[in-house]
């Protein structure tokens, strides 16, 4: 390559970098002159209007006009609506904005989108455990063109909240409790959901939530009292919401809880200083759900006062609360809030009108002939079912009794094996659950005659108990049977049978918002009948449906086999049924500790240690120890750690190598490890690298996950996996908030979970 060609080449590169640029600054320039204009236009009611958020709910064709929302919209007092469904009902409602109203300015029509559309994938705690940042994207992007495709431009996701306590409900929605795997997460929904212009139709808003903490309430117990140091809140539960601001997220979603004694709608250092001023983010913020009038209970004052805490704290959408509709005007003419801050509120909303395109097309998303094309098509339920498949976590298998063969006679038994409704999970809002397949019906049309199948229990023994958690069109449908009874068929049909396929668990619903719970065990009425089965003396195989982590160590004893297949998506039968016969090896791996019981909680494996920490010798023994930190009942290991999961195959780590024992600031060291395939199957392994800081200027958790690979081998292959260090990955949140990499030793671990002692030591410089 000559001198004269590079010369060349760099000319061009900077000519079309440049023109990129100056593009990108005229449409900047455009959309300040078109807001600018129409601000001038409006009068204070339609400023304050775009801040309203209700929700209009399901309705029939012809009544939007004269709703009392619909009268509304044409005075200019609303900015958006969520939970309507179908191109035909958004076009009728969008119509009255920008044919009635006086300025037409377009509305924004959001929904709960947080596992897919009509097309519903696995719940976001089980798409995390696929540790496949492509497939999360592209799963993402799926349900953006399914929902933009039938009216939706908004979306309520992704809940990047961490979590490290299994009682709150909401774990089911979130990634884990890890803020490394957190972030990539974070970061992978946002551009499925966004692509690389809202300007397309395919793209959809996206909006990160809860901003912030929601995950680490008291008890457990969700909307509960959220207090940690700055410190925790820096390191471990703020990176997953950076990472969607720096990905270019165009909404964040506040949530309910206090942080600092201010609850967080209020809470202006953290939607101001933090996120605007720290952060740079430049969309807006919305409200939960009534999440200004609930700072009334939470003791803050008066509506008219907490709708202007909460402008001035830096919000933007007040969602169904009506506080700034209601009160904004009388706290504007009484000085408690300025027209400027008003002013900044309405011109993000209206600039995320503009970016999505609604000025040019206001029906842009009401393409009728997309909403009969581009929804629940097999291609997308084909993706799903991948998805779903690679989201399961094999928990045991003794004596190879996964995968299954088709010769084998098989018993299934339990409340969900035939619960179609509860396959998809928890926030399905645009499910449409008869379309959702059991496993027992693939199965039957797999096995035929060689499946025998009986409910076995309820999926409790408190009917009262089964009716809060059978909510929203996702009953198990209650068997009417004595307990005895039930249980004798399924002993019947065991007796029969070559092996007994137990699918057991929670319902869709017992877990999710308001759905904390303060025992985490498989109910009673399960539990005896899984004990009973025991005495057959037949393999068992768990499939376990769970929200959430659960403590499972009398199962874990009593099965020989447990495949965790969460709840799975309108595809869970086909997807089970694909991994149990070995079609598909399961290479799922935790994204949250499973306890051995409840008082453990909460656990996670990034801890820190105390002045008195039990030795890792005793520790892995499970020994007692006085005067050390460990329960008198209970070992301190959890039952199944982060980033577990097991494959039909068997994989090898060896060869850990490191280029230098000597990383100088701004240069990278090389660390490497040979996997092989030691089984019969060909499979998936989660490589992961995990680090610890061994002398900080705070103390530093025992362990930290830095990076990961998944790689595919086949039976007897050798792969050399390869991660690259720099300072950047060594760096955390001192005392004084300042985000370091301090010199010193650390330890690098490599291998299959996070309870690997597989460890090598480099120093920074």
């Amino acid at each position: 390559m000559n001198f004269k060609y590079l010369t060349t080449l760099l000319f061009v590169s900077l000519f079309f970098s440049c023109t990129q640029n100056k593009e990108v600054e005229n449409l900047e320039k455009s959309k300040k002159v078109f807001i600018d204009e129409l601000l001038s236009k409006m009068t204070l009611e339609e400023k304050i209007g775009q801040l309203n958020l209700p929700s209009l709910g399901d309705f029939t064709t012809g009544q939007a006009t004269n709703s009392n929302i619909g009268k509304k919209i044409e005075q200019g007092l609303v900015g958006g609506l969520f939970n309507i469904k179908s191109v035909a009902k958004i076009k009728e409602v969008q119509r009255v904005a920008v044919e009635k109203s006086r300025l037409k300015i377009p509305l924004l029509f959001g929904m709960d989108v947080v596992h897919g559309y009509e097309t519903t994938f696995p719940i976001p705690l089980g798409t995390s455990c696929s540790w496949d940042m492509d497939l999360i994207k592209n799963m993402a992007k799926m349900a953006a063109k399914e929902a933009s495709a039938d009216g939706i431009c908004w979306t309520f996701s992704p809940m990047v909240d961490i979590s490290r306590d299994p009682r709150w409900g909401r774990v089911a929605e979130s990634g884990g409790e890890d803020s490394y795997l957190g972030s990539q997460i974070s970061r992978a929904m946002v551009q499925g959901y966004q692509g690389n212009t809202l300007a397309d139709k395919q793209t959809i808003m996206s909006c990160v939530k809860h901003f912030a903490l929601y995950g680490a309430p008291e008890a457990g117990r969700d909307y509960n009292t959220v207090d940690m140091s700055r410190g925790r809140m820096f390191n471990d539960y703020f990176p997953p919401y950076k990472a969607a601001v720096d990905a270019g997220v165009g909404s964040i979603m506040a949530s309910f809880n206090e942080i600092e004694g201010i609850p967080a709608t209020g809470n202006k250092w953290l939607m101001t200083d933090i996120l605007r001023d720290k952060w740079k983010f430049n969309g807006f913020v919305v409200t939960d759900y009534t999440g200004v009038n609930e700072m009334i209970d939470h003791g803050m004052g008066d509506l008219q006062t907490v709708s202007a805490l909460a402008l001035n704290a830096g919000i933007d959408m007040d969602m169904v609360g009506e506080g700034f509709l209601t009160t904004l005007k009388k706290s504007i003419d009484e000085n408690k809030v300025s027209i400027n801050q008003l002013d900044a509120a309405v011109r993000r909303i209206l600039e995320a009108k503009y970016d999505l395109g609604l000025f040019d097309d206001p029906y842009k998303y009401c393409d009728e002939q997309r909403a009969k094309t581009e929804i629940f098509t097999p291609e997308n339920r084909a993706f799903a079912q991948k998805v779903a498949t690679e989201s399961f976590v094999l928990l045991k298998n003794d004596n190879q009794v996964l995968p299954l063969k088709t010769t084998q006679k098989v018993a299934l038994v339990g409340p969900l094996a035939d619960a179609k409704e509860n396959m998809p999970g928890t926030w399905s809002v645009a499910t449409d659950f008869s379309k959702a397949i059991s496993l027992k019906t693939t199965l039957s049309e797999k096995l035929g005659s060689n499946l025998l199948y009986a409910k076995g229990s309820n999926l409790d023994y408190n009917q009262e108990f089964e009716k809060r958690v059978g909510v929203f069109g996702k009953s198990i449908n209650r068997d009417g049977k004595t307990d005895d009874v039930l249980n004798n068929e399924a002993i019947a049909i065991a007796k029969k049978s070559d092996i007994i396929l137990f699918a057991i668990g929670e319902s869709a619903e017992m877990s999710g918002e308001s759905s904390s719970r303060s025992n985490i065990e498989i109910p009673q009425a399960q539990k005896d009948l899984l004990k009973k089965l025991k005495a057959l003396n037949k393999p068992i195989v768990l499939v376990l449906f769970t929200g959430r982590p659960l403590a499972l160590t009398e199962e874990s004893q009593l099965a020989d086999a447990i495949l965790n297949v969460w709840f799975p998506g309108t595809e869970a039968g086909p997807a089970i049924t694909e991994v149990l016969y070995g079609a598909v090896n399961p290479s799922g791996k935790l994204s949250m500790t499973f306890p051995r019981n409840v008082g453990q909680v909460p656990i996670y494996y990034s801890h820190k240690n105390t002045g008195r920490p039990l030795s890792d010798e005793k520790r892995e023994k499970c020994e007692f120890e006085k005067f050390r930190s460990n329960y008198l009942d209970v070992c301190n290991t959890p039952l199944f750690p982060f980033g577990y999961g097991l494959s039909y195959t068997t994989f090898e780590y060896s060869s850990v190598k490191i280029s230098t024992t000597k990383l100088s600031r701004k240069e990278s060291l090389e660390v490497t490890v040979d996997v092989t395939n030691t089984g019969d199957f060909d499979g998936k392994e989660v490589v992961q690298l995990y680090i610890r800081d061994l002398v900080g200027s705070v103390t530093r958790p025992v362990k930290e996950l830095k990076g990961f690979q998944k790689v595919f081998l086949k039976k007897g292959e050798v792969k050399t996996v390869k991660f690259i260090i720099t300072e950047e990955d060594l760096k955390f949140y001192d005392f004084n908030l300042d985000f370091v990499a301090e010199s010193g030793k650390f330890e690098v671990f490599i291998g299959t979970n996070s309870d690997t002692r597989n460890k090598i030591l480099f120093e920074l410089i």
